[in-house]
């Protein structure tokens, strides 16, 4: 029990540490005092996503070999380098350097805090409740970003910089936490790091286990819908005219929300059951980019608010599903190949969502975006109901 008390709250100061992000309500403002543009900023963000997705799997796969908090530490010290590579650097060059480090970095935490976090709570037999911790470790990142976006509002630094030197101060602090996390006694490690190993849990994840590959493939889907809602939300903001003062409370409300919905995401689950939450899930994500590209003003942030909160219920719910189909042994690994296909998505698509936002009109990238998340999207979860009802 001591155990699972301490690493919860270390989970969530690590949790708070990554999702405090001062810089990201003012990120365009930003890269525009840098002489970048909208593709610049998607361009460097696809990058990013392309970066985790070469140090997804084996940062996954690393985890079950060397350690949950090894590995959650160094992710975390390269997310340091990263920040201040960006505190530091100006221009696309020095950013790009920067984007790197916190790609890599993103991708040894990615998967290896949700399966340290799942074989804390196998020590007390307590498991069942994941779904609950989950949603209420993720609502507190979603509440730490709101709170980031709330004190932004209140303290205007200028340059646009300064935000980026308390973001290292941030992030030093939850490496900080995690030299105090405990490894779990359920975790079995493997006696050797191997690529045929990795090569093997990713083809009976995505080839054998036919469940568990439509609810990676699903859950990949949803998580692309919150990436490119999330870059896309930073362009429709300056598109509606809302004043650049606003910005930072707008960020606020719209993950205050997203926290909100991850908190009550093991009652949605409950409430509508196994089939119903994903019908839910997909139809409300892939809904909300075709209303916002019908409506871009400032009252259409209210559509982006109900978009969030699902976004917020929709990640734990279908960690839950993944985790439940998973053993411990490659825990961490088969979390990796779920965000994995997200930055693959999004490495791919997100350079032409910037383009299209670019050379022709923001609606025609979140319509884009909208297809790319309900066509597919549709196609799995039929699958996935009508599996379970054979």
């Amino acid at each position: 029990m001591k155990q699972m008390n301490r690493n919860l709250i270390l989970l969530y100061i690590i949790k708070i540490s990554q999702w405090f992000m001062l810089y990201m309500p003012v990120v365009k403002l930003f890269y525009e005092e840098n002489n970048l543009d909208n593709f610049d900023l998607l361009l460097l963000h696809s990058i990013y996503s392309g970066i985790i997705f070469l140090a997804e799997v084996p940062s996954g796969y690393l985890s079950d070999v060397w350690g949950r908090k090894k590995t959650i530490l160094t992710g975390l010290f390269l997310g340091t380098i990263g920040f201040v590579l960006y505190s530091i650097g100006t221009g696309f060059w020095p950013f790009l350097i920067a984007e790197i480090a916190l790609g890599i970095g993103a991708g040894f935490t990615s998967g290896t805090d949700s399966a340290l976090l799942y074989d804390t709570l196998a020590v007390s037999k307590r498991q069942q409740k994941y779904i609950w911790f989950e949603g209420f470790v993720s609502g507190t990142g979603n509440l730490a970003e709101a709170l980031a976006g709330i004190m932004v509002t209140i303290i205007a630094l200028n340059p646009v910089r300064g935000y980026y030197y308390l973001q290292t101060l941030i992030t030093v602090c939850g490496f900080i936490a995690a030299f105090f996390l405990i490894e779990p006694k359920v975790h079995a490690f493997h006696a050797s790091l191997n690529w045929r190993g990795i090569a093997d849990i990713v083809k009976d994840t995505l080839w054998h286990n036919k469940i568990l590959q439509r609810y990676i493939i699903l859950s990949a889907i949803i998580g692309f819908s919150s990436i490119s809602m999330a870059w896309l939300a930073q362009i429709y903001l300056f598109d509606t005219g809302l004043p650049a003062k606003y910005f930072g409370i707008t960020w606020a409300a719209l993950n205050g929300i997203a926290a909100i919905g991850s908190m009550i995401s093991h009652k949605a689950d409950l409430l509508l059951g196994k089939n119903l939450a994903l019908v839910y899930i997909l139809f409300f994500l892939s809904a909300g980019f075709f209303v916002a590209a019908g409506f871009i003003a400032p009252a259409g942030i209210i559509f982006l608010l109900i978009f969030y909160f699902v976004r917020g219920t929709a990640h734990p719910i279908l960690k839950e599903r993944i985790q439940h189909q998973t053993p411990s042994q490659i825990r961490a690994t088969v979390l990796s190949v779920r965000s994995l296909l997200i930055r693959i998505l999004f490495a791919i698509l997100g350079p032409f969502l910037g383009a299209i936002s670019e050379k022709l009109s923001l609606s025609a990238a979140l319509i884009t975006s909208g297809l790319v998340v309900l066509v597919p999207g549709t196609l799995i979860v039929f699958r996935i109901i009508r599996k379970k009802s054979a």
